[in-house]
């Protein structure tokens, strides 16, 4: 039976962050840290038309420079030097920039695949092992931990548990943990599209009726698009052929790029905030996706879990009680109460508001938007939640 102070089960961009933000201090207090993911990671980036990306703000490039990883990572990132906010059909509209937030730039788009290999090639083998490709099948606890049974019929007892292992996490379920869910009635399509006009960093939010509408600059003059529809009609989309697929774009976005000339593969994503209603428990703590899920459109929900394994972080390493300890676990959690709630508030009121029909609400965003650009402290505020920033002191 082996044993390790921390096991973090999914060794995806948020179970690989935590292991990096926590691997120094470890070192220095003779902690072993074990990864166990399904999926083993490439060797090597390979470039991809298709790529996944997440959107990290500025609070999250802030994160990346403190453990030196940040000029690594930029090197396939998209600054975002703008963002326009409209809402289709109304003249109501707004313009964050990063010159006006006195910011190098509100955030960044990194391809998943790209972000993962920064990560995992910044692990040193000496504190972070990997149990790879490998499952946890069953939690058992124990009076000073956990014992995890793995897929191959190893066990392995640990100190504290960390649970990253996504949103559909089968080991949240088998703990009891409940969840509140709400759906949004919408499905995400996800695609990478390419405008005939440079994005020159410019990041689009576009609201309609039927929801909302993300467009983010890639590298190679490719644009990250997320669109909600109701569901048979985002399949519809999926399932056109492209120079249809294209045209229906380019008549709900406009312009703007010029005309859309390729797109990709096409993913369709039923879209609900999904929070546990349990984070911590004595050895354990729920995180990232498996913890909360939030709507695609803002761009929040790494960021938040990012902030979330820092704080973590913080305060394993800044305590003398050993890493499963209850209280220190619960004062994290406490730590990150604020942000978690300004967040998931920010993401799930702006995804509502501008996904409604009805007309008083949507005469209500037009002057919302309006406002936004009209009153320099409403669209400061509305500046720092995009950045991820938004929980700190000003």
């Amino acid at each position: 039976m082996s044993r390790t102070q921390l096991a973090i089960i999914g060794g995806g961009l948020v179970g690989a962050s935590l292991a990096l933000t926590l691997q120094a201090g470890a070192k220095a207090r003779g902690w072993s840290i074990v990864l166990i993911e399904p999926f083993a990671p490439g060797d090597a980036y390979q470039p991809s038309y298709d790529a996944r990306s997440s959107a990290l703000s500025f609070g999250s490039r802030q994160i990346y420079e403190r453990l030196g990883l940040w000029p690594r990572i930029v090197q396939r990132g998209e600054p975002i030097m703008q963002i326009h906010v409209s809402d289709r059909g109304r003249f109501g509209s707004a313009r964050l920039t990063a010159v006006e937030e006195g910011v190098p730039a509100l955030g960044y788009v990194v391809e998943n695949a790209w972000l993962g290999q920064c990560l995992w090639r910044a692990l040193d083998p000496e504190v972070v092992s990997w149990r790879c490709p490998a499952e946890v099948r069953r939690m058992e606890v124990l009076g000073d931990g956990y014992r995890l049974t793995l897929d191959d019929d190893s066990q392995l007892d640990c100190d504290l548990a960390v649970l990253a292992d996504g949103g559909r996490s089968s080991l949240r379920e088998q703990l009891g943990i409940a969840v509140r869910k709400v759906p949004y009635g919408q499905t995400a399509l996800i695609a990478n599209v390419t405008p005939s006009e440079a994005h020159r960093g410019q990041a689009f939010e576009r609201f309609t009726d039927e929801g909302p509408m993300a467009l983010l600059p890639l590298p190679e003059n490719r644009c990250a698009l997320v669109w909600t529809r109701p569901a048979a009609e985002a399949e519809r989309l999926r399932e056109l052929p492209d120079n249809q697929f294209l045209a229906e774009l380019q008549e709900a976005f406009g312009y703007r790029l010029g005309a859309f000339r390729q797109v990709g593969a096409r993913y369709c994503y039923p879209l609900a905030l999904v929070a546990a209603e349990e984070q911590v428990r004595p050895h354990l703590v729920v995180l990232g996706n498996a913890a909360h899920s939030l709507h695609p459109i803002a761009g929040q929900g790494f960021n938040l879990s990012l902030r979330d394994a820092q704080a973590l972080a913080d305060r394993l390493l800044g305590e003398e009680a050993k890493p499963g300890d209850f209280a220190v676990l619960q004062r994290y959690l406490d730590g990150q109460r604020l942000d978690q709630q300004l967040t998931v508030g920010f993401s799930d009121r702006v995804t509502r508001l501008f996904s409604t029909a009805q007309p008083v609400l949507a005469a209500g965003r037009n002057l919302g938007l309006l406002g936004l650009d009209l009153l320099p402290p409403a669209k400061r505020w509305f500046a720092r939640q995009a950045m991820g920033i938004g929980a700190r002191p000003v």
